[in-house]
């Protein structure tokens, strides 16, 4: 049975995080998963993955990744009308 949770914002929202290591960068929301609560904000939150070859041909690679953050931990910029 899935969970899914009301989110206060949506896809390209600019969104401001309000807590962790990335407090008070701010970003556009690229991608969002209502069922874990997790929003995926460009250019925060980076991460790395290390891939192994599968074969002799094949060489290792370093992969660079936005890694998602939990919708509570941002806050969304509000744009002034003028």
């Amino acid at each position: 049975m899935s969970n899914k949770q009301k989110l206060h914002v949506k896809v390209g929202d600019t969104v401001t995080v309000i807590s962790g290591f990335y407090k008070n960068e701010t970003g556009e929301i690229i991608k969002i998963n209502k069922n874990t609560g997790k929003v995926i904000v460009k250019g925060i939150n980076f991460k790395f993955k290390h891939i192994k070859p599968n074969t002799e041909t094949e060489i290792g690679e370093i992969r660079q990744f936005e890694a998602p953050i939990h919708h509570s931990n941002v806050k969304l910029n509000i744009k002034e009308m003028s």
